[in-house]
């Protein structure tokens, strides 16, 4: 509560900076058209300039409004078709999103980390902590297609590949999500790593199985194991609300006679390097050449475009 206060009072305190500095301007501008002084004329249009970008800043977390948009994330990335080519491609996706999160100056942390047996991830688990973490990185859940030359083919084949990114909100106790302890099967294991003297020894590893819905947690990145358990509790309790929330959005569709099945080939996104460069969002139609950018974590248009057509949906 007192983190949500402290962004309300900092959200509304950059408002009324905001408007004290459009009334300074406007009053600077007012006395250099009056004395006809060109060059402060410029400076006027200049600062101008300045303020409308921290307009569309501030604007733009008005579209911060749904219930868990302030809460830090949690992201998922599996591996899908495509092989050693899509494993390598769930890394670089992993790589992109610290990077995002890097600009935003957000918190990341690696949970759990499934390595390739060539290259690449299978699968990597990773919170992010920052404000509104969930809100802007809600707009990046799904399925992400890389068409490119794959450096793992002798021949330099064009291959496509897919990789799957899950995004969910940090949850405390909520209500509608009960945990009960003979729904659980909790297993231990040797943590893994890269060898040397790094490591572990110890069963700090911990793979967590709620038995009612067949889901799996495993963490094995922090110290201990109760806080691989604490951590991995975490991660199930998110994963329980999405079901829950699911379940609702289908029943639903089900009472309307609009029930549709999701699919797994229904990509968000398509990242083109071969034979051309394109990065484009298939929902929002948005797209950019720029993929080099994209790929070092540049993609606060396509979350943006996302926000805005879901605030214009719900309108």
């Amino acid at each position: 509560m007192s983190r949500r206060l402290a962004d309300i009072k900092s959200y509304y305190s950059e408002w009324d900076q905001l408007r004290a500095d459009t009334d300074e301007l406007l009053d600077f501008a007012r006395l250099a058209e009056d004395e006809n002084d060109t060059t402060a004329e410029a400076d006027a249009k200049k600062q101008l300039e300045e303020l409308l970008q921290k307009f569309a800043k501030l604007e733009f977390a008005t579209l911060m409004g749904d219930k868990f948009d302030e809460n830090d994330a949690i992201l998922a990335i599996h591996a899908g078709a495509g092989g050693t080519d899509a494993q390598d491609w769930a890394e670089m996706l992993m790589r992109m999103y610290f990077r995002y999160a890097e600009r935003k100056g957000w918190k990341v942390k690696l949970l759990d980390e499934s390595r390739g047996n060539e290259a690449g991830i299978k699968s990597a688990t990773f919170s992010v902590e920052g404000r509104y973490a969930y809100g802007f990185l809600k707009a990046e859940a799904g399925v992400h297609r890389l068409v490119r030359l794959s450096p793992f083919n002798a021949d330099q084949l064009r291959q496509t590949s897919f990789a799957l990114l899950e995004v969910l909100p940090e949850l405390g106790d909520i209500e509608e999500v009960k945990i009960l302890p003979q729904d659980l099967r909790i297993d231990t294991y040797l943590a893994g790593g890269h060898g040397g003297q790094g490591v572990q020894t110890t069963y700090s590893a911990v793979r967590i199985t709620h038995l009612v819905t067949g889901i799996v947690v495993t963490c094995q990145n922090e110290r201990s194991q109760t806080q691989n358990k604490e951590t991995a509790m975490r991660i199930l309790r998110a994963k329980l609300h999405k079901v829950y929330l699911e379940e609702r959005a289908e029943e639903k569709k089900k009472l309307r006679g609009e029930f549709t099945s999701a699919e797994w080939g229904n990509q968000i996104r398509s990242y083109v390097i071969h034979p051309y460069q394109m990065v484009k969002d298939h929902r929002t139609k948005y797209e950019t050449q720029n993929t080099q950018e994209v790929l070092d974590g540049d993609l606060d248009q396509f979350v943006e475009a996302y926000l805005r057509q879901n605030a214009g949906k719900k309108g």
